[in-house]
């Protein structure tokens, strides 16, 4: 298994499309559910290491962050990102997360990547759980 060990520097730019889950819709009232805006914020996770979040935007499901993180990273295998709705009440809600590994992105021996788009996918997350699948 490939790690990688350096200066890691993320620069998070933007989500485009984002859709509502049917827990997030939970408080939505009326009758276009399909209408509603997320309160979405980013949370960026080297392996088990919580390393940021972006600030959250308002009333948006396209938000723009460009937030940038900076970390050292000694033997990391994986970064996640993982999009939350900033819930008024009690837990943010799970929108959408991606796993990209380590391994991946050293496979060409580069050291340096520009402009990737990432796509994140729904999956099964319970506040009970913190760990992102």
């Amino acid at each position: 298994m490939v790690v990688f060990n350096g200066l890691l520097k993320i620069k998070i730019c933007e989500a485009v499309s984002l859709k509502p889950t049917a827990w997030s819709l939970r408080h939505a009232v009326g009758p276009r559910p399909q209408t509603f805006l997320l309160d979405p914020y980013i949370a960026l996770n080297v392996d088990d290491s919580r390393i940021g979040q972006t600030a959250t935007k308002q009333k948006t499901n396209s938000p723009a962050w460009h937030d940038e993180f900076v970390t050292d990273v000694c033997n990391g295998r994986k970064i996640e990102l993982a999009v939350f709705h900033d819930a008024p009440i009690g837990y943010d809600d799970f929108v959408a997360n991606c796993t990209i590994q380590f391994e991946e992105l050293l496979q060409n021996g580069s050291r340096h990547f520009e402009d990737w788009g990432v796509r994140m996918e729904k999956e099964s997350y319970t506040p009970d759980n913190p760990n992102i699948r």
